[in-house]
């Protein structure tokens, strides 16, 4: 399986989501992942899930030095007493003694980053969380986080599938060098109704799910689908072997829409870029 490093932090460029995920059927399917060939695991702490998914990697033969995990906070504990608190609370919940990346899940609309960054900074410095990121940033942010954290933003993941247009953001984060994490890179499953994802999938026996995967690590990002079901974990990893030609990645270019961002909620969303 083609599965690379992606940016400072090497983070594989598939992965495995956990969003909504039955936290009742978590731990098996984390631990069946690990051993279909999966390194990066992404859950948070608004998923209610993180005790299943550290149950799941221990239950794996899999080393934990080998497995990239990662989880998220919220706004409402971005003061930084609340943030370290929180941090420590899902290192006992996943049972493990650090985190791959821990990243600030949405920009808070009260809390500046000039007060919760420098504790992500001292996390990292104590070897609790290995590197750091962001979440739902628009381009604004990520240049303030910049200015205020002094060691690398390892991702912003951000919504990303073939019907959004990110792409003053992409072309800002690659100025920046910070890599992007594609979450809901299926569009909640409309991907597969679309008649060119249809038509371009046919022509590599494989599914419009599997080329919207493609079409992401073709952009150099890292992808991380969500499924509740065994029998698709093979599938979304062999999307890292397909090759899409430049006529093809142009058509699915073209299905971005003004319409297509589908995660905004009014409570949390920044003003987007797009």
């Amino acid at each position: 399986m083609a599965i690379t490093g992606i940016g400072p932090a090497k983070i594989p460029n598939l992965g495995l989501g956990t969003f909504q995920m039955d936290p009742g059927g978590t731990a098996d399917l984390v631990r069946a992942a690990l051993a279909e060939g999966y390194r990066h695991i992404d859950t948070a702490q608004a998923y209610g899930n993180e005790e299943s998914v550290g149950q799941g990697i221990r239950d794996s033969e899999v080393p934990r030095d080998q497995i990239f995990l990662t989880t998220k906070i919220l706004p409402a504990r971005h003061d930084a007493e609340s943030f370290r608190l929180a941090a420590e609370e899902s290192l006992q919940k996943l049972g493990t003694d650090y985190v791959d990346l821990l990243l600030l899940h949405w920009p808070s609309k009260e809390v500046p980053l000039q007060e919760t960054l420098p504790v992500l900074d001292a996390l990292i410095d104590e070897g609790k969380v290995r590197f750091g990121g962001v979440s739902n940033f628009t381009i604004a942010l990520l240049e303030e986080a910049k200015s205020v954290m002094s060691h690398v933003i390892a991702a912003n993941q951000v919504e990303f599938h073939p019907f959004i247009d990110q792409r003053n953001l992409m072309s800002a984060m690659e100025a920046m060098s910070i890599p992007f994490e594609a979450y809901s890179p299926l569009a909640r499953g409309d991907v597969m109704e679309d008649t060119t994802l249809k038509e371009i999938a046919a022509q590599h026996d494989a599914t419009p799910a599997q080329i919207s995967v493609s079409w992401i690590l073709h952009k150099g990002g890292i992808a991380i689908p969500k499924t509740s079901k065994e029998k698709r974990l093979a599938p979304n990893l062999a999307a890292a072997e397909i090759s899409l030609s430049d006529d093809e990645v142009a058509r699915i270019d073209g299905l971005a829409r003004p319409d297509g961002r589908l995660i905004s909620p009014d409570s949390m969303a920044p003003d987007w870029d797009d």
